[in-house]
C-alpha cells in the first residue's frame, strides 16, 4: 500500500555533495584550501539537473507512481564559506533550483504555499520547495532576508554545525547573536520558516525567547533515543509540541542510534514512538536528510521512503497517524504558517 502523499522536509540533493565530499572537506585544515574546494564542488554541479540524477537518495524520476510527493530542497552552505562568498554560493544554487524547475517542468513545480503543493499534485506533478541550510547565506545583512523571500525560500536553518553571523550550531555552546535575534524576527515577518535543526541548546533557548511564530526542526531526532547533540531533548520536543511546531524525522545513521551496529528501520521507529509518547502526533513529519548523510539501506531511495507508510502500519500505527507523519502534519503546518 502506498501513501496518498509524502512530504520530505529536508534533502541536500540540490547541491549534489556526496558523503565523500563532506569527508574531504572535514579533512582539510587550511581555510583557503577549503574555500577553493567548495568553489570547485559548486562548479562541478553547474548546469546539472541534480534533482534528477540516478543513484541518489532522492531523484524525481525515482518517485513511485501514484505517490504525490513534495520535496523541500535545501541550498546547503558549508561552514567554510562566510560573507559574500556564502551569499554567492547561495545565489548559484538558487538559480540552479529555478533552472531545474523549468528544465524538469513536466514532472515538478516550484511551490511556495500549501495551495501550490496541492495544485501541483492535482496536475500530477511533484512539488518542490526551496529552503536554505545555514544562515550564512545572509552574509550578515538583514536586507538579504527579503531577497531570499523573493527567490521563493520558505524555510532556513539558522546555522549549520559551526558558527556564523546568527549564532552557532552544535559544535559550540554559543547562543544567538543580536543579529541572529533580529534575523529571526525578520524571517517571521516575511514568512520564511525558522528551522532549528543543527542549532545548539543555548541557541534553542534564545530562539524560544525570540520567536513569536511556530518554527520547524526539519531534520532532527530524539536525544533520549540517540544521545547525539544534534538531536532534540525531551524538553525541547515538549516546547515545540506546545507551540504547534513541526519536526522531521532524520534518517542519518549517526542520529538514529549509538554503538557499533548500523542503524536500521527499527531505529527510526524508536524515535517516532518516542516523539508520539511526548504528544507530537500532529507535529511529527519526515526530514530525510537525503543525499547529505549516510542512511540505512532501507531508507536510501524514494520507493523506500514511501514504504514507511506500510511499515508504520505494520508497527501498529493507525492510518490517521501514519498519514500524519507521511504528509498531513506537514501540509497542515504549511497551511497555517506559509504565506
Amino acid at each position: 500500500m502506498l501513501p496518498y502523499a509524502l512530504i520530505d522536509l529536508h534533502c541536500d540533493t540540490l547541491t549534489a555533495l556526496t558523503p565523500e565530499d563532506y569527508h574531504m572537506l572535514a579533512s582539510l585544515r587550511d581555510p583557503v584550501k577549503k574555500a577553493e574546494t567548495v568553489t570547485a564542488l559548486a562548479d562541478r554541479v553547474r548546469g546539472t539537473n541534480t534533482l534528477d540524477l540516478p543513484g541518489r537518495h532522492f531523484s524525481l524520476s525515482a518517485i513511485p507512481e501514484g505517490v504525490r510527493w513534495c520535496q523541500c530542497c535545501a541550498v546547503f552552505i558549508p561552514d567554510e564559506l562566510r560573507g559574500e562568498e556564502a551569499a554567492a554560493y547561495y545565489d548559484l544554487h538558487q538559480r540552479s533550483f529555478h533552472r531545474q524547475m523549468e528544465a524538469l517542468a513536466d514532472n515538478v513545480r516550484p511551490c511556495r504555499t500549501a495551495a501550490d503543493i496541492e495544485a501541483a499534485w492535482t496536475a500530477g506533478k511533484a512539488a518542490a520547495i526551496l529552503t536554505v541550510e545555514n544562515g550564512s547565506a545572509l552574509a550578515g545583512q538583514l536586507e538579504r532576508i527579503e531577497a531570499l523571500a523573493r527567490d521563493g525560500v520558505r524555510m532556513m536553518t539558522l546555522t549549520w554545525n559551526g558558527e556564523n553571523e546568527l549564532g552557532s550550531g552544535n559544535v559550540t555552546g554559543h547562543g544567538l547573536s543580536q543579529f541572529g535575534r533580529e534575523a529571526v524576527r525578520e524571517l517571521e515577518r516575511v514568512g520564511i520558516l525558522v528551522d532549528v535543526s543543527h542549532l545548539n541548546d543555548t541557541g534553542f533557548d534564545d530562539l524560544l525567547d525570540t520567536a513569536s511564530r511556530p518554527f520547524a526542526a526539519s531534520h532532527s531526532n530524539a536525544r533520549a533515543v540517540c544521545q547525539h547533540r544534534r538531536n532534540l531533548t525531551d524538553g525541547q520536543i515538549a516546547e515545540m509540541v506546545r507551540r504547534g511546531c513541526l519536526i522531521g524525522l532524520n534518517y542519518c545513521q549517526d542520529f538514529l542510534r549509538t554503538g557499533e551496529r548500523p542503524a536500521a528501520l527499527d531505529d527510526l521507529w524508536r524515535h517516532a514512538e518516542h516523539f508520539l509518547e511526548l504528544g507530537a502526533e500532529e507535529c511529527l513529519a519526515l526530514g530525510s536528510d537525503a543525499d547529505g548523510t549516510d542512511v540505512p539501506p532501507g531508507l536510501d531511495n524514494p520507493a523506500r521512503f514511501a514504504g514507511l507508510y506500510q511499515y508504520f502500519l505494520d508497527r501498529g500505527l493507525s492510518p490517521r497517524l501514519a498519514d500524519g507523519i507521511l504528509w498531513k502534519n506537514a501540509l497542515n503546518f504549511f497551511k497555517n504558517n506559509l504565506f
